[in-house]
């Protein structure tokens, strides 16, 4: 039995050499619709020693577009005339949505046509069939010397103290910094705004937040020089965001904020994609997670303290799901107007210990503050004040999850009754950390419920359109008012499988249903599952279930 042109084991044993020997190589896609010369390619390079490993095969050119977008291959090889989707369409579809991806085109047409329209889509090669061993070794070798260059001129280690020690000048940082900490006078703004490049006009504002994981160590890109790895950061984002946003970006501590314009009508949804993509392209130069946190849209930059503070918590969601995406704080608590943030470093360390931590962390945190509390000496009173603040901020943190009083303070108590019979701040650091662990545990519990939810909403939603054939990720999102970056990871973790593995599951048993139970002719069911297409629906049966949907009916 065959798996997409390939022997099953031969197929395993390329992908296990990919894991293992060609770790850290330029991965190929090929799709090409005739077997021999997919057998042919790989057969005939010797693909570890121009530096690249095989991603993947295709023998269709969705089939091809489908495996691009999950693999995300660094070149493409392609013929031009295959079924379902032919070359020149997945090139122009790469081209749009994967713009670095390096494309050869195969023809067996010797026309200028052909070639013209793949200088349109900016491939690399246009090579003409039949295809010589030794020619197309050639050319990969100088699309990888190109793609080393690119690299390259991203991790170079002079160009980038360059762009450091030509980065904004001190000035600027602290002005908006000051903009972002709530420590800037109204006037002072517009006397400065245009100097520092703050646009008043903008009819909307958001911030989102950019840095690597600080639980996992630099690849050695950079040559050890690891204070270099922001100014990468900067440069990557510029690159992704210059062509789509006004915004101005900066420095702060390990992270790099920008202040991005955003229009209300379209929300804050673009520059979460974005984001996403500036995550993926650092993470493949450093070889480390990154990781983003954007904020919800106000329109005012007066407002943008509250927008920060948004992002710092969005970044520290984006690390506890895995990094290497941008989480919208919009996505993961419900109502952000009801999130309140003190300037109070001690408060909000344990309200953040609440949300992201486990009971190991919340009760060391709260130690800690004591401790320090404990160093001088304090009234009672004084402690009591500490305590009131963040029981204050915990009740806010309460009211944005929806958590019952009673199920933290019981029944028949009041924190006002309970907090004066605290006697020492021995007695009082033990109650606050188990209210703090009852709260995390509720809170913890809501998110789960409401990811649950949301699984369940969008298999509902699948199940009812499946039918459609322009059904997609972004449509259901839309109806769902989640970003996809966000959607992918919890419908993945909760169901087990992808928003295209589940529809087509999803579409496959409906089609069963329908021959068992139906005369129905072939190209009629495939309407019925949402399939425009008769023979992309029966290439997609028999890769589900070995057989055609006719040898399926008449087997059953």
């Amino acid at each position: 039995m065959c798996l997409n042109g390939l022997n099953f084991h031969r197929k395993f044993a390329i992908i296990k050499a990919n894991r293992k020997g060609y770790k850290g190589m330029y991965r190929i896609l090929i799709a090409d619709d005739e077997e021999q010369i997919r057998e042919m390619i790989l057969k005939k390079i010797d693909w570890g020693a121009i530096g690249f490993s095989i991603a993947g095969s295709a023998e269709n050119g969705l089939d091809a577009l489908e495996q691009a977008e999950r693999m995300h291959p660094d070149v493409v090889m392609t013929d031009i005339k295959m079924p379902f989707m032919d070359g020149l369409q997945l090139g122009e579809k790469l081209h749009e949505t994967m713009p670095a991806v390096k494309l050869i085109i195969f023809s067996g047409f010797d026309e200028f046509e052909y070639a013209q329209q793949a200088i349109k889509m900016n491939a690399a090669e246009y090579i003409l069939k039949p295809i010589d061993a030794a020619e197309l070794t050639e050319t990969l070798r100088k699309i990888k010397v190109q793609i080393d260059r690119e690299v390259a001129e991203k991790r170079d280690v002079e160009m980038l103290k360059k762009r450091y020690e030509e980065s904004l000048p001190a000035m600027r940082e602290q002005f908006l910094t000051r903009l972002l900490t709530g420590r800037m006078p109204p006037e002072e703004l517009a006397a400065r705004a245009q100097q520092f490049g703050i646009n008043l006009r903008a009819e909307g504002w958001a911030v989102a937040l950019l840095r690597v994981d600080r639980k996992e160590k630099t690849a050695q890109v950079l040559k050890g020089e690891t204070e270099l790895v922001p100014i990468l950061l900067k440069c990557t984002a510029e690159e992704e965001l210059q062509a789509y946003f006004q915004f101005t970006d900066f420095l702060m501590e390990d992270c790099l904020v920008v202040i991005a314009e955003v229009n209300p009508v379209d929300g804050v949804l673009p520059l979460v994609n974005r984001m996403n993509l500036v995550c993926k392209s650092a993470r493949r130069i450093l070889g480390t997670k990154v990781m983003a946190g954007v904020s919800t849209v106000v329109a005012s930059p007066v407002q943008l303290q509250q927008q920060y503070q948004e992002a710092c918590s969005a970044l520290d969601y984006s690390a506890v799901m895995g990094g290497d995406k941008a989480i919208c704080i919009a996505d993961v608590e419900p109502d952000t107007s009801a999130r309140v943030e003190f300037d109070e470093n001690d408060t909000q360390q344990i309200i953040d210990a609440v949300k992201l931590a486990n009971q190991q962390e919340i009760a060391d945190r709260i130690g800690a503050v004591f401790a320090r509390f404990h160093s001088v000496v304090l009234p009672l009173g004084q402690y009591q004040v500490f305590l009131l603040e963040m029981i204050t901020a915990l009740l806010k943190v309460m009211h944005t999850y929806q958590i019952d009083d009673t199920e933290i303070f019981g029944q028949d108590n009041s924190v006002a009754e309970i907090i004066p019979q605290l006697h020492s701040p021995q007695d009082m650091q033990q109650w606050c950390t188990e209210i703090c662990t009852k709260i995390s545990t509720n809170v913890e519990r809501k998110r789960v419920n409401s990811t649950r939810t949301l699984t369940q909403n969008a298999e509902q939603y699948i199940q009812k359109h499946y039918a459609e054939p322009e059904i997609s990720v972004e449509e259901l999102c839309g109806y769902l008012h989640v970003s996809p970056a966000y959607f992918s990871t919890v419908f993945k973790r909760e169901s087990g499988s992808s928003f295209v593995s589940y529809l087509t599951d999803v579409r496959m048993k409906k089609a069963v249903e329908l021959l068992n139970a139906t005369n129905d002719k072939t190209y009629l069911i495939a309407q019925k599952v949402g399939y425009t297409e008769p023979n992309y629906f029966s290439y997609v049966f028999k890769k589900k279930y070995g057989v055609s949907p006719s040898k399926y009916r008449n087997q059953t």
